[in-house]
């Protein structure tokens, strides 16, 4: 089992590596065309909107009711009756977001005013926003049929193609920056407005990306429409508190964006820059794991297997404590020289470095929370338990809300980030400690003394990239990208070797086992 679920996280890992290298490709290019300004703010808090949809879409709600469902088609009906699922599913989904981008587009200037007052304060600032909402509005029906897609082909263990659709996203922005951005002023369109239309293209190329290899495992697109279709019902049963259930990340960093409308010119797209490169390591470790995994949790609940399920989710989180302790440490560390390698170019002034790091910090502690609810909140979904996640998401954005109001009074936009971060770790608790009541445990003492040893190879490891980076600034002085990528790189490579040697010292049973699954891979390559 555990080997099963490294290797289908490992092809989603390296799929979601790529999309995750051109994100951060399409970071570096916005931030050098516009960096943490006027025209990036309205940007973020335009696209923050659709793009709550699609993260509520694409990593929550939407797999954890399709794909047990839609598995289950599979397993008990046969692939004709999960196909003619997947088509109503599409159909009724196409309906609901059309109908959604409508009256968004109607009521576009009043839902930017609402969410983004202080705008108003700046000559032209919140025109601009409303223009690029309404602009990338459609984005969200097509990240709808693309998750659709997603779920089907994750079903039937398909995970590369999935997991490498997003980078169509990215693919598409960066692409817009070089061939549409400068055009935006000869048409009198602003240049952000050419950043927009990438946005477009990238959503419907999800889409174009996995329709090949659904047509190869023997899926046609139909024009089936039926409301009384029953695994619909279940489907739209669950997604409503499944949305609610999985939204606690997303509602979260809507609030922020919200807040920090008021924290002046670059807070925005500081906090926005910080959640991306944090994001990297939850997409790598986190979001694949959990991928990996759900499937084989749906369907030890389809055959009431409590052991086998607590064996895969003991397996994931043990996974996801293996990498993303170590990753937490090194952000925290390396903050500001990876900020500075990756984004300081261009508009994105030393300052903005400065600023986005800082918020970097303290968005770090999160991961461990994030990843862990990627896991936890799906499995009480496919055990047909939908009010425990949303309670459990309802507590976390209030105390996500009541942290950030009383912490941003205090250290500004940066206690945004730490809100944040806190409020995910408290989410993850409760569902765990709710998810091994209802199991009858999850194998906690194995992952306790798992996460210990980690902790503490880590903590080393972090001593150790701090002391290395600082021995660097001194002997390779210099700004040029070829020298803060050298520093950058043997630090971590540092911090990669040190954390190796501590975890054999330690005896650390999740790095031994990784470590021999790679040599046997080696070997067998040779």
């Amino acid at each position: 089992m555990s080997s099963r679920l490294a290797r289908s996280a490992g092809l989603i890992g390296a799929a979601t590596m790529a999309s995750r290298v051109l994100g951060l490709l399409r970071e570096t290019v916005l931030a050098a065309l516009f960096g943490a300004g006027y025209a990036m703010d309205a940007f973020n808090v335009a696209f923050r909107i659709p793009n709550l949809l699609r993260d509520l879409f694409a990593e929550g709600a939407m797999s954890a009711a399709f794909v047990p469902t839609f598995t289950r088609y599979l397993t008990q009906r046969g692939r004709d009756d999960a196909w003619r699922l997947g088509n109503v599913v599409i159909n009724a989904l196409v309906l609901v977001t059309s109908i959604a981008v409508t009256i968004g587009a109607i009521f576009a200037h009043t839902i930017v005013a609402a969410f983004a007052p202080d705008y108003a304060a700046v000559p032209g600032k919140l025109e601009l926003t409303t223009m690029l909402l309404r602009i990338m509005l459609p984005f969200i029906g097509a990240v709808a049929v693309s998750v659709a897609m997603m779920g089907m082909l994750n079903s039937l263990h398909r995970f590369f193609v999935p997991a490498l659709a997003p980078a169509m996203f990215n693919v598409a922005t960066v692409a817009a920056a070089f061939a549409i951005v400068p055009w935006m002023p000869r048409l009198g369109w602003p240049p952000i407005a050419g950043i927009a239309i990438g946005t477009l293209l990238g959503g419907a190329g999800q889409v174009l990306i996995q329709w090949p290899a659904l047509r190869r495992e023997g899926w046609r697109y139909r024009p089936v429409f039926d409301l009384r279709d029953q695994g619909l019902r279940e489907i739209l049963a669950t997604i409503a508190p499944g949305t609610l259930g999985l939204a606690a990340v997303q509602v979260n960093v809507f609030i922020n964006t919200v807040l920090a409308t008021g924290e002046g010119t670059g807070a925005v797209s500081w906090l926005n820059y910080a959640f991306r490169l944090m994001y990297l390591p939850i997409g790598l470790f986190g979001i694949s794991i959990a991928t990996a995994a759900l499937p084989d949790i749906a369907r030890h609940a389809v055959a009431a297997d409590a052991g086998a399920m607590r064996r895969t989710i003991s397996s994931g989180l043990r996974m996801m404590l293996m990498l993303n302790v170590p990753a937490t440490v090194g952000l925290i560390v390396l903050a500001r020289p990876i900020v500075s390698l990756l984004l300081e170019r261009g508009r994105f002034t030393p300052a903005d470095t400065a600023a986005t790091a800082a918020a970097l910090m303290w968005y770090a502690p999160g991961l461990l929370g994030y990843s862990a609810v990627k896991i936890a909140s799906p499995t009480f979904y496919a055990l047909g338990n939908s009010r425990t996640p949303v309670i459990a998401s309802g507590l976390a954005v209030i105390a996500n809300l009541a942290l950030n109001l009383t912490l941003v009074r205090v250290i500004g936009y940066r206690g945004l980030a730490l809100g944040t971060a806190v409020a995910a770790v408290l989410n993850a608790l409760v569902l765990l400690w709710l998810l091994r009541s209802r199991l009858g445990g999850l194998d906690g003492d194995r992952i306790a003394r798992a996460f210990a040893g980690i902790t503490l190879a880590s903590l080393v490891m972090g001593a150790g990239v701090w002391a290395v980076e600082h021995w660097l600034e001194r002997w390779l002085p210099g700004s040029s990208t070829m020298v803060r990528a050298v520093r950058v790189g043997v630090s971590i490579g540092a911090g990669g070797a040190l954390l190796l040697a501590m975890a054999r010292v330690l005896r650390i049973q999740e790095f031994e086992e990784a470590l021999r699954r790679v040599t046997r891979r080696a070997g067998g390559g040779a």
